[in-house]
């Protein structure tokens, strides 16, 4: 498949809320999805945050349909500003979604996407995230995660163990995840890890697949 067309950068609209580090991993993110993803279907984002990777994502990718959510009203509000701005008839209005929830508003996805939750969230997040994952998902299919992540106990630069420290500061259920707990969790929901993608800025992409 060709490279996809990248957007330029738009200014946040009326409404909706900007994460800078959106436009610096979105395209780095976008080539590995362009190549996991299927070729037809609907993607469930899980925690979509701002909405910026949405919006961009669904412009980028218009053979898939894009589905959003969020637990926080301000994300959702901001989902729906950034989705009218862009104008992608494939990204469908937010959701709202708690992912430890023991049923979801959809039901069924072709693909799973989550980007840098479970590092601001509680351990049982990533487990509700992989059983749930595991519920929408038919065989084979795959769950994307995007974010800073250890491995085997260590952390990949030194930046990342000053943000695993703030992160900790703030709220003692948040911090960095190990790839092994990671993993751990998706097999005991039926998830296998596929391919571990080393991202810019010290982060990692992780491929699952729906066994």
């Amino acid at each position: 498949m060709p490279a996809p067309p990248f957007f330029d950068p738009q200014p946040a609209p009326q409404g909706g809320l900007d994460a800078p580090a959106t436009g610096r991993n979105r395209e780095p993110i976008l080539q590995v999805l362009t190549r996991v993803l299927p070729g037809a279907g609907m993607v469930l984002e899980i925690a979509s945050g701002t909405g910026q990777h949405a919006a961009f994502f669904a412009q980028n990718l218009p053979h898939l349909t894009w589905q959003p959510t969020d637990l926080a009203p301000a994300h959702l509000d901001s989902i729906t500003a950034w989705a009218h701005a862009t104008g992608a008839v494939n990204l469908l209005p937010p959701l709202r979604l708690d992912v430890e929830a023991a049923a979801w508003p959809v039901p069924s996805a072709d693909a799973v996407v989550n980007i840098n939750m479970i590092h601001i969230a509680p351990w049982s997040a990533c487990q509700a995230l992989m059983r749930g994952a595991a519920r929408v998902l038919p065989t084979g299919a795959v769950l994307y995660m995007y974010g800073p992540f250890m491995r085997d106990g260590r952390h990949t630069a030194d930046s990342n163990a000053k943000f695993d420290a703030r992160l900790r500061g703030e709220d003692s259920r948040w911090g960095v995840r190990d790839v092994a707990d990671v993993e751990a969790a998706a097999r005991a929901a039926g998830l296998r890890l596929v391919e571990t993608v080393e991202m810019p800025a010290n982060n990692l992409s992780l491929v699952f697949r729906r066994e």
